[in-house]
């Protein structure tokens, strides 16, 4: 039980939920919010911890009610803490790997004592110095063989220039001249072959030991990642119990990726299963600064992540009423979808937030899908591009396919002008300027996209200020109202860009992958300038956001 936390503050007036969080998308209650609050206060009492905490941490909460109808919340931070995985305030992991002598430390050891073997190996004074006299003598073989080669050619010269000159000399010595030459030149080749294959043969001696114990590590850290995610066994709400290797059986990837299973939520649900303790609403929340890739923001609260959690959560949340998924909510099926510009080529739309550019997973609605019954007559694809959907704004539909191939060419060429506006939720400093940080997929979290200099496409986004808000905004922080205009287009490309340290340190007002929430994502595609595939003419469409005055 000191696991179980009570509320310090009173909490009557935060009446319970009636549904689990949905924890890939969700606003945290406010009994969360309050657990959270305290966590907070915990991890800033102690004082060891602030220097590792600096660097950032994602901790979690999950407010139960016990079997005698207390209602109370429990604790968790993902991965290790301060070097270790238990800590008393704190739920402890499913399993536990730092187990001194569990066979996990067991077998760590011996691999371990598997890498010292191939350094020693690697160091051996005898191995390195047999390598760096083997690099000598090739060079010196390469020198040789190639100054006889040149003596050669200039003798070959020669003898042709006795030829020719009619010199008297018999034939039969230059011959013989060029013959002992040629012998010469085979016998110091076979001289050097003899002399680095007996160096070579060392080396590869001392290298297939080495090979031999990579393989044996190799085999050994495979069997025994595969062992320690058996011993991973999740329960549900249903008492129903399935370790990690057969959760993501059915994945993309077959295997759990490193660390599955040491996420905060996992740990949270699996100790409030084992104690018969029922979940109420849970929130997962960062402390500290920002990783250097992803953008993570001191106070703020995220979703669980898909590519760890994602197969686990699926199978933990059995058994408990869970919220509905908000992205499944079909929110404009019975509007009617805005057409801005339209001729007999082409169309312009504009989509609301919250509708889908195309058809996705579920059946909810989407433009294609609009548009397609709309103009039953269209050939091709009809979408040229596309927006996320919780953005709005203008998407260009083509009713032919030449005009689409047309339309697409001048996207990809970049000749297209794109325009949007958005609410920042914080101060921009400098009144324009221009962002390049590289994107790519976040393997692990998707959609979330990350900046990697290594990895990472070229993005490039110039904005402009368009004015300042006051401190009346999301959590009465300033606001800053933008114009971007991308060079390029990369997935979530302005969300990153906005909220990223090196970008703009200032998240979209309502994202909540980069941020946090809002009744929506601040974010609309109001402008678009082509050059009209059949007419030639230079056409421009703009859409006001309808929040240009939100702040």
């Amino acid at each position: 039980m000191d696991k179980l936390h009570y509320f310090a503050d009173s909490i009557p007036l935060f009446p319970l939920p009636e549904k689990f969080t949905y924890p890939f998308h969700y606003t945290p209650h406010p009994l969360c919010v309050a657990a959270a609050d305290e966590v907070g206060r915990y991890v800033e009492a102690n004082g060891e911890w602030q220097e590792e905490l600096r660097k950032g941490k994602m901790f979690g909460v999950l407010v139960v009610r016990t079997d005698a109808g207390e209602v109370g919340y429990l604790a968790a931070f993902s991965g290790i803490l301060a070097g270790k995985n238990r800590h008393a305030y704190f739920v402890p992991p499913v399993y536990d790997v730092q187990e001194p002598d569990g066979f996990f430390r067991v077998e760590e050891e011996r691999i371990s004592g598997i890498n010292r073997q191939i350094e020693e190996l690697q160091a051996d004074a005898r191995y390195q110095d047999c390598k760096r006299r083997f690099a000598d003598e090739t060079r010196l073989a390469g020198q040789v063989l190639e100054e006889m080669r040149e003596r050669m050619k200039a003798a070959k010269e020669e003898r042709d220039r006795l030829r020719s000159a009619a010199i008297p000399i018999h034939p039969d010595e230059l011959i013989r001249e060029s013959q002992f030459q040629k012998a010469e030149l085979k016998r110091q080749k076979q001289f050097w072959k003899n002399r680095l294959a007996s160096l070579r043969a060392e080396i590869e001696e001392h290298e297939k030991e080495i090979e031999r114990l990579k393989t044996e590590r190799k085999t050994r850290s495979a069997a025994l990642q595969q062992w320690l995610f058996r011993q991973f066994r999740m329960l549900n709400a249903r008492g129903e119990e399935r370790d990690l290797c057969d959760l993501f059986e059915d994945t993309a990837q077959k295997t759990p990726p490193a660390g599955a299973g040491e996420c905060a939520a996992p740990k949270l649900l699996q100790y409030a299963y084992l104690n018969g303790w029922q979940p109420l609403a849970m929130a997962e929340f960062w402390w500290g600064d920002s990783p250097k890739n992803e953008i993570r923001r001191h106070g703020y609260y995220y979703p669980a992540c898909t590519g760890k959690c994602g197969p686990i959560l699926k199978h933990m949340l059995q058994g408990l009423r869970v919220e509905e998924n908000p992205l499944e909510t079909d929110m404009h099926r019975d509007a009617e979808l805005e057409i801005v510009y339209e001729d007999e080529w082409l169309s312009v739309v504009n989509k609301p937030a919250g509708m889908l550019s195309v058809p996705g997973k579920s059946d909810l609605d989407s433009v294609y899908s609009r548009v397609r019954r709309m103009y039953p007559e269209a050939t091709g694809p009809m979408i040229v591009h596309r927006l996320d959907m919780a953005t709005s704004g203008l998407i260009l539909i083509a009713k032919t396919k030449e005009v689409h191939q047309n339309l697409q060419a001048q996207f990809k060429n970049r000749t297209v002008c794109k325009r949007y506006v958005a609410w920042l939720d914080g101060h921009v400093e400098e009144k324009e300027g221009r962002i390049e940080l590289p994107l790519r997929p976040d393997p692990e979290d998707r959609p979330r996209q990350v900046v990697d200099a290594l990895h990472g496409k070229p993005a490039v986004t110039d904005y402009h200020v368009l004015r300042r808000g006051g401190k009346d905004g999301p959590r009465a922080v300033p606001t800053t109202f933008v114009s971007f205009a991308p060079k390029t287009g990369r997935t979530h490309q302005l969300r990153v860009h906005a909220a990223h340290p090196l970008g703009l340190n200032a998240p979209i007002v309502g994202d909540e992958l980069y941020g946090r929430k809002a009744d929506r994502l601040y974010l609309h595609a109001g402008y678009l300038g082509f050059v009209h595939p059949v007419s030639g003419v230079y056409v421009e469409v703009e859409k006001e956001s309808g929040f240009d005055n939100r702040w």
